[in-house]
């Protein structure tokens, strides 16, 4: 699980800096790790929210709040 968690550091620091793409990429290497993680799901909505990629976001909210449906985090 620190793989994971080092994965979802660089990617939270990528989207501090603006830098989505590289953000996605990251939070998308750490549910290649873990599909059942809902924060995982939620960091990387964030990130396609960011990108201006709505559809594809409200299908990584829904799939965190479909794993924990009273997910507070989900956005």
């Amino acid at each position: 699980m620190d793989k994971i968690r080092e994965l979802v550091d660089s990617g939270k620091s990528f989207l501090e800096d603006s830098k989505f793409d590289d953000a996605l990429d990251f939070f998308e290497q750490a549910l290649l790790l873990n599909q059942n993680d809902p924060d995982l799901w939620n960091h990387k909505g964030v990130a396609l929210r960011s990108l201006g990629r709505y559809e594809e976001a409200m299908y990584c909210f829904n799939k965190s709040l479909e794993i924990e449906p009273r997910d507070k985090h989900a956005s």
